[in-house]
């Protein structure tokens, strides 16, 4: 079991989270879904500081997936 730190487009955290694709698209859908698949994800959480306040949303040219936008850190557990 490996722990990391990703780069998590904000449009995508609804699908990842909480398994819902509402207002996605079948393109998106197919990008989440073959990253996760690619890298073995088993779990996602948005990161926390150290006072347990979730992290912001940021802009970066290098999300984990897809083309430069807003993201979240994000802890992913990869089996």
């Amino acid at each position: 079991m490996e722990h990391s730190t990703e780069k998590i487009p904000t449009w995508a955290l609804c699908y990842l989270i909480n398994s819902d694709p509402s207002g996605l698209t079948d393109e998106e859908i197919a990008m989440v879904d073959k990253w996760c698949n690619e890298n073995g994800i088993s779990v996602l959480s948005t990161a926390s500081d150290q006072e347990g306040e979730s992290s912001e949303p940021y802009f970066t040219h290098y999300p984990a997936f897809g083309l430069p936008t807003d993201v979240m850190d994000c802890n992913v557990i990869v089996y």
